[in-house]
């Protein structure tokens, strides 16, 4: 039975049919969890995915992306994140069973380990692939940091200029020998960071997720102009990096600053074009659609919107986009780039 978000009904007062219902997607961006009592979702597992992804549009697979789901209680500090794989790598299993419907839920599996063990996380690495059954793709060890205390930091607490640290990149090096992405989960004025880290490390594939977090609220509310000039000089930069690629997508939470969740009805999927554009248009311009994938971050983004109306919101950004572009953008990167 599936679990209703808190903003349900305020979330059907938005209602759109799917646009362009035949397209195939790869949702490279979703997490999966429960007993999360401070998320918008706190409860989003198989059933709950499902009913998002089953709403209109075609998505064929999806991503999961770490969030601290299901750590084991026991055991090693180092190996207690090999939990959540084991227990995303079981819904993947549900849901290739096809009694859940098409969609291969999980078809690729990113997990967290503490790259700062440098040369010691290598076991680490061994026992997420493991657990992972075929499906472990890479790791994501968040950076979000931010000097005032308003912005919420990630829940590790990695403080300043974790991706440049010589402990962590010691334990970066152990990627690629092993074909695993990097997830790179930041703050705006941090991306220059993910920079230094491609240009050090050019054998393995980074992705920037949620266009490196534009902030809008705490001190840089009302600056939206002076962060996008300044969020533009840090992707022209870092998208000269060949190895790096873009997820187009996780803009719509309350650290962004858009407001949404505070309206009387959430908005539709014009409205969230209309407002978004400029980081979509330049992003793909930089990068090229075969560096760039649309993604949900659901249900983090569901704070937002709902899940058809986000995805009419990718197509019309595309609307003038060629067959083959859109193809790339919804599909065809994210399938490569995670292998699936």
């Amino acid at each position: 039975m599936t679990t209703r978000s808190k903003n349900h009904d305020w979330l059907a007062l938005t209602v759109e049919d799917p646009l362009d219902p035949d397209l195939p997607i790869c949702d490279p961006h979703h997490h999966l969890w429960d007993l999360q009592t401070g998320r918008v979702a706190s409860r989003y597992l198989l059933d709950e995915i499902v009913a998002d992804v089953g709403a209109g549009h075609n998505v064929v697979s999806t991503v999961f992306i770490e969030c601290g789901a299901m750590f084991k209680k026991d055991g090693p500090e180092a190996l207690r994140p090999v939990g959540e794989t084991e227990f995303v790598n079981g819904v993947a299993a549900m849901s290739a069973s096809g009694l859940y419907g098409k969609t291969r839920i999980a078809a690729g599996i990113i997990g967290t380990a503490n790259l700062r063990l440098g040369d010691a996380v290598a076991a680490v690495l061994d026992a997420q692939m493991a657990a992972g059954g075929g499906r472990f793709r890479g790791i994501r060890l968040g950076a979000a940091w931010d000097p005032n205390e308003s912005v919420p930091s990630h829940r590790t607490k990695p403080g300043a200029g974790l991706l440049l640290r010589d402990d962590f990149r010691a334990g970066f090096a152990h990627l690629a020998p092993r074909k695993l992405t990097f997830e790179a989960w930041l703050y705006h004025h941090q991306i220059p960071d993910v920079t230094s880290l491609a240009h050090a490390f050019p054998g393995t594939t980074i992705i920037l997720n949620h266009f490196g977090g534009p902030i809008g609220i705490g001190p840089y509310a009302g600056r939206a102009k002076d962060i996008f000039a300044e969020w533009r000089k840090s992707i022209s930069e870092l998208a000269t990096c060949p190895n790096v690629v873009a997820k187009l997508g996780g803009i719509n939470m309350e650290i962004n600053g858009f407001g949404w969740h505070e309206r009387p009805r959430p908005p539709g999927s014009q409205e969230l074009a209309d407002a978004t554009r400029h980081y979509y248009d330049f992003t793909i311009e930089k990068f090229g659609v075969d560096r760039c994938m649309f993604e949900s971050n659901f249900p983090v983004d569901k704070a937002s919107c709902s899940y058809t109306v986000l995805w009419n919101s990718f197509k019309r950004l595309t609307s003038g986009f060629s067959a083959a572009e859109k193809a790339e953008l919804f599909h065809d990167t994210a399938a490569r780039v995670y292998r699936l």
